[in-house]
């Protein structure tokens, strides 16, 4: 590709461009679809703050107690439109996505019930929370006599309805339905909306009293839609993920039905007292930022993902999704074979990014993981999904888990150093 200034400032093997040019024309046709999905997205999320009278007198800090603070009451207003649900609750102090997910689970269950999770088993963190995990540590819905029980996938990755829905006819303390919409450290397809809707279908035809929640984590503005628009009672995720556009520093949502929501609260602070209190301490305005920015970011996030398909797709590496593939999440699979080959890989992410670019990720023993982790992130907020990252359990088969960018020309730059750093290593041929 030329150098428009004459000037290079990576170097990139020419063979190694010429398959970059190569994937980029390739996958058009997924650059549009993406394009087309942002557009009406942020249409939306326009919408959302035009119609809820998003002022600046929405941005003031508050402190202390919280009590009165219009621009929270606003901004949950603004994200419970833009996600299509009745109600949110939208705090910079939900800690990461994990906990967005145990205040719900812990607002609406109670001791007896039982969470059936319909995805076979969730990833890792959660595991801890249910209390099933070899991590797991006091505090656990299990120590609190709520049981757990899971339906295993079918053999091509998608919800086994059938054993839903005896599972459902079978244990009639089920509470609640989970769903986890990405697919974690799995390679199993991601679930769109149209096949949450399904699940939630057949789920109301035997048991519509029961709970249906999402972890809605990596899947926010993927798709036109959002899960609690397709049946969904409730959902979480992480504002250093998709919905916080790369703006907002900390913070999770929970929305979907007020009930619900109001219930969460209780948790998130004490019964009683619920969402009327919490200072937003100055944190309002890039939260609103963010969210504004979300669609047209995860946008960037999913040319990026494609353009990682493509690119290693060529190089004869095994990729899920395909790159030209409608996507529900914006994480990136690449079957990478060996231990090595995946180091070099995150090694690379972490060359190519803007932040500790210096640093050399290696693998090591995170907290609420059974196997050995590397994680890859330069990014400005810490653990930041939507800024381009990578990370994988040093595991079969090897595969790296890609997500995020902040803008297309950085993803693509980074995916190629990472490539570019294991064809030096010897790691990767190229015909």
């Amino acid at each position: 590709m030329e150098q428009k200034t004459g000037r290079k400032y990576f170097e990139f093997d020419d063979r190694l461009m010429e398959l970059a040019l190569a994937t980029e024309q390739d996958i058009q046709p997924a650059f549009k679809r993406i394009e087309d999905i942002a557009f009406i997205n942020q249409q939306k999320v326009l919408a959302a703050f035009i119609g809820n009278g998003v002022g600046e007198n929405c941005f003031t800090s508050s402190t202390g107690y919280g009590y009165g603070d219009v621009g929270r009451e606003k901004l949950e207003r603004v994200f419970a439109d833009a996600m299509e649900c009745e109600d949110a609750l939208l705090r910079h102090n939900f800690m990461c996505g994990t906990h967005a997910l145990t205040v719900a689970l812990f607002g609406v269950l109670r001791p007896g019930d039982t969470m059936l999770c319909v995805t076979g088993m969730p990833y890792d963190t959660i595991q801890s929370v249910i209390g099933i995990s070899k991590q797991s540590a006091s505090g656990s819905l299990k120590d609190f006599g709520i049981a757990f029980e899971k339906v295993d996938l079918l053999a091509d990755g998608s919800v086994d309805i059938d054993g839903t829905l005896r599972a459902l006819r079978d244990n009639r303390s089920v509470r609640m339905v989970y769903i986890q919409r990405s697919r974690g450290y799995s390679l199993r397809p991601s679930l769109t909306v149209e096949q949450i809707e399904e699940i939630c279908s057949a789920v109301r035809n035997v048991r519509p009293e029961v709970i249906i929640m999402v972890d809605n984590c990596y899947g926010e503005f993927v798709q036109l839609s959002e899960p609690c628009a397709h049946g969904a009672d409730l959902m979480a995720g992480s504002l250093i993920k998709n919905p916080g556009g790369g703006i907002a520093a900390t913070g999770g949502y929970i929305a979907g039905r007020s009930d619900l929501v109001e219930l969460c609260s209780y948790r998130l602070s004490t019964p009683g007292t619920g969402r009327e209190v919490g200072c937003t301490l100055g944190h309002s305005r890039e939260m609103y930022m963010g969210l504004f920015s979300a669609p047209h970011v995860v946008g960037e996030a999913l040319k990026t993902a494609s353009f990682c398909a493509g690119l290693f797709s060529r190089l004869g590496y095994d990729v899920t999704p395909q790159p030209n593939e409608c996507r529900a999440d914006i994480i990136q699979s690449v079957m990478l074979r060996n231990p090595e080959s995946l180091i070099a890989f995150c090694q690379g992410i972490q060359s190519g990014s803007p932040v500790d670019a210096k640093a050399l990720p290696e693998p090591w023993d995170m907290p609420g993981y059974d196997s050995k982790i590397i994680m890859a992130s330069g990014s400005f907020t810490l653990g930041s999904s939507i800024e381009l990252s990578a990370d994988a359990p040093l595991r079969e088969p090897f595969a790296v888990w890609m997500q995020g960018s902040l803008n297309y020309a950085a993803g693509k730059t980074g995916i190629l150093i990472a490539a570019q750093r294991m064809l030096d290593k010897g790691l990767l041929t190229i015909q």
